[in-house]
């Protein structure tokens, strides 16, 4: 139901509360004179469900001339609609009051009706209510502006967010793709051919994974894990002597969701400030696992020359869409440990839907 449909239906209810309420109010007020509850409470609920009328007239005219800033042409159209709603709405109540009788032999004939001065007499209370719908068009109008501003503003900044994480996201693969390339070409110098096929299909289906979750925020740790192991096998293959890795990740943690492309820049990281620069033979490990509510994904590489190198492009952007999609609630540690490298990342647990 439209905010709109749900004010009329307000208004509606509240003219006709409006009425019944007077109209039992009158009928307690002259209880021994013996009137008819049913016609009396009619009556007024007849009289002032008809002001239903000129809610819509008012709001309609709070649209078309609004008050706020005031204009004076505008206001003066409101003290016309107002005298003249407060003329027609007085000789509605004085048609009705001769059609229903509500107050049988009590009520006034109509010769005896003095018009004039019973419109002057209900101008003052037909004013007051012409104010009070006017100022509560007012109110709508300003809470539907309000309420219509901040969806905008909620729009444009999930917008943004979107396009400032989609440009992260840019910026991570072609990153990782020049430096495959630029292993390809390496092992192509070197006449290591078949290692050189062997990235370029690995490299295929890491595209092919690109491609197929473009527009994802969000995938399965599960599918992480599998182009991680994809990307792994071909740094493998650049370091067929010196690097060895090892991938484990819990059952439960398989289901847990994380941003697309969140492993391969901390893998890289481990390789490009680990293995690659490191003569001895090092080793990669990745392990994932759930911890009460959060995912918890260990990345280790021996062999480190220290942290204070490293943080690449790829691992800097990684940790700015964290930022963005974690808030304060993702935790992100480079230390020291057991003569490498332990990258630990922390976030919230979760599921894609």
């Amino acid at each position: 139901m439209t905010n709109r449909r749900m004010g009329w239906i307000l208004a509606a209810s509240f003219w006709a509360l409006f009425g019944i309420i007077t109209g039992i109010q009158v009928w307690i007020s002259m209880l021994t004179h013996g009137h008819s509850v049913l016609r009396l409470v009619g009556y007024y609920f007849a009289v002032w469900q008809a002001w239903l009328a000129p809610t819509a007239l008012i709001v309609w005219l709070t649209r078309r001339w609004p008050v706020v800033p005031p204009h004076r042409k505008n206001v003066l159209v409101h003290i016309l609609a107002a005298c003249g709603i407060a003329i027609i709405h007085g000789l509605y109540w004085m048609a009705l009051l001769i059609l229903i009788r509500p107050f049988d032999r009590m009520t006034v004939e109509a010769s005896r009706l003095q018009i004039t001065e019973i419109l002057f007499d209900r101008i003052g209370l037909e004013w007051t209510l012409y104010c009070l719908v006017l100022g509560s068009a007012l109110a709508f109008d300003y809470y539907e502006r309000y309420r219509e501003k901040a969806l905008k503003t909620a729009q444009l900044e999930t917008l943004l967010g979107d396009a400032r994480l989609h440009a992260l996201e840019l910026q991570i693969q072609p990153h990782f793709l020049f430096n495959t390339l630029n292993s390809i070409s390496a092992l192509v110098r070197n006449r290591r051919n078949d290692e050189a096929v062997a990235m370029m299909a690995g490299l295929s289906e890491l595209l092919r994974y690109t491609l197929d979750h473009a527009g994802d925020q969000r995938v399965t740790l599960e599918e992480e894990f599998a182009v991680l192991r994809r990307y792994l096998e071909i740094q493998h293959a650049r370091f067929p002597d010196r690097m060895s890795f090892e991938i484990e990740i819990s059952p439960e943690a398989r289901l847990g969701a994380v941003p697309t492309f969140l492993l391969q820049p901390l893998a890289e990281n481990a390789v490009r400030h680990g293995i690659a620069v490191s003569a001895s033979p090092g080793v990669v490990e990745v392990r994932a696992f759930r911890s009460d509510d959060r995912l918890q994904i260990d990345v280790f590489n021996s062999g480190s020359v220290g942290i204070t190198a490293g943080r690449g492009l790829g691992l800097s952007n990684t940790i700015e869409r964290l930022q963005s999609l974690y808030g304060d609630t993702f935790r992100f540690k480079l230390a020291n440990a057991n003569g490498g490298v332990l990258a630990s990342l922390s976030i919230p647990w979760s599921e894609l839907a």
